[in-house]
């Protein structure tokens, strides 16, 4: 059956700046429905994005234009096989839920500590751009082996990188219809070999091993063997970019969530440990950071509940719009950190599932509990207007005004 056609209507800026009520529509019209304004199906109730994300026989990682024309390949989010399971073994090491309770206390509470001294002597402040987004940045910097770059080069990075993977408009024909808007992440890609390459020559002749790209370089390699740049490159551009996003986006999505249920905010207030968890894990689910930017590609054709999807298609795996699916949360609109104990997807399912599903959650846990031990009478500033969400393929808070 043709599928409904106010669907080829959708526009880029229908689902950036609210994509809640278009996707509420598919899941319930049209769950699995081909965009023209994206050039891909997308996938929009829980269930068909749990199935086509663990479908490892049918679907292969993504090779949607725009994520091509950023990362560029091997990719962790495109490879397949020998080489992504390569590439998974460079970067898991230093992810797995183990290592990272072992390092991630001693990495983030001195980031956090100091970056709160920079709001010293003050009342108020713009928290993404003043907090959340410079500890995600710094703590993954420091993390990857980036000491010497400063927190604001990396917020750019990661922002012009964004900007180009969230570039995907497309004409009937398949073309970018905004080339210029890689240029950005063009130039940032420029900086980042500047600073990275030098680092590479050195960490191949003395290994840093406090530095993970060090690591990625040989690990898992027989004796004597390392894994050239041009291997590496696109894969570091994914982490920079998602790596860094996804913490502090999830830290300014919870405290906004926390900011609309002040029953809830007062019992994290008053037993933040025990409770910050569980509201950073509602947070993931009532926005996900990453939220409509992961895709799969048909590996030949298929019929999905009556869809043909023919081989190379695209489809769209968007994990906000399945957190928000009413068919498996109630009321989902609703930050509720009480809910009923159920899984979200905001890093995602199968082979590909996001490798920081361990870090970003402590992170971000960390993070509030020393911004709420320092500043416990936080709260949303009445002199701003409301706050304002923003992004389709990543997705957080434009800014978050708070006071005390």
């Amino acid at each position: 059956m043709p599928q409904p056609t106010w669907i080829d209507e959708i526009t880029f800026a229908d689902i950036e700046q609210n994509p809640y009520d278009v996707y509420e529509r598919l899941r319930r019209e049209a769950p699995l429905a081909f965009v023209p304004a994206l050039g891909a199906w997308v996938a929009s109730t829980w269930r068909h994005c749990q199935m086509i994300a663990n479908d490892s026989e049918n679907f292969a990682g993504a090779a949607q234009p725009s994520l091509l024309r950023t990362f560029g390949t091997p990719n962790v989010l495109s490879a397949e096989d020998d080489t992504h399971a390569d590439l998974r073994a460079m970067l898991d090491p230093a992810l797995r839920a183990r290592e990272v309770r072992r390092y991630i206390d001693d990495l983030v509470r001195p980031i956090a500590r100091k970056q709160l001294e920079s709001l010293a002597g003050r009342n108020s402040a713009e928290l993404m751009a003043e907090y959340c987004e410079p500890v995600s940045v710094r703590a993954l910097g420091d993390l990857l082996g980036l000491r010497d770059v400063d927190s604001d080069t990396l917020r750019q990075w990661f922002h012009a990188l964004s900007s180009s993977f969230a570039n995907a408009a497309l004409d009937p024909e398949g073309n970018f219809l905004f080339p210029e808007g890689f240029e950005a992440g063009d130039k940032a890609k420029e900086e980042i070999h500047a600073v990275v390459d030098p680092l590479l020559q050195r960490w191949k002749e003395a290994p840093d091993d406090l530095a993970a790209i060090s690591h990625w370089m040989r690990d898992g390699l027989p004796e004597g063997q390392s894994r050239p740049p041009e291997y590496i490159y696109p894969t570091l551009y994914v982490i920079l970019l998602g790596g860094m996003q996804e913490p502090g986006h999830a830290m300014g999505s919870t405290l906004a969530g926390l900011f609309s249920r002040p029953d809830q905010y007062k019992q994290v207030l008053e037993a933040k440990q025990q409770l910050l968890a569980k509201a950073v894990n509602e947070g993931l689910r009532w926005t996900a950071p990453i939220w409509g930017a992961v895709s799969r590609t048909a590996k030949r054709a298929i019929e999905v509940d009556g869809i043909e999807i023919r081989e190379g298609d695209t489809v769209m795996v968007t994990y906000g719009s399945a957190n928000w699916d009413q068919a498996e949360f109630e009321h989902p609109e609703v930050f509720d950190m009480d809910r009923p104990q159920h899984a979200h997807l905001s890093f995602g399912a199968g082979r590909h599932a996001c490798a920081g599903a361990a870090f970003a959650p402590q992170l971000a846990r960390i993070a509030l509990e020393e911004l709420l031990e320092r500043l416990p009478a936080l709260g949303p500033d009445p002199e701003y207007p409301p706050l304002e969400m923003w992004g389709w393929a990543f997705r957080g808070p434009k800014e978050l005004r708070a006071r005390w």
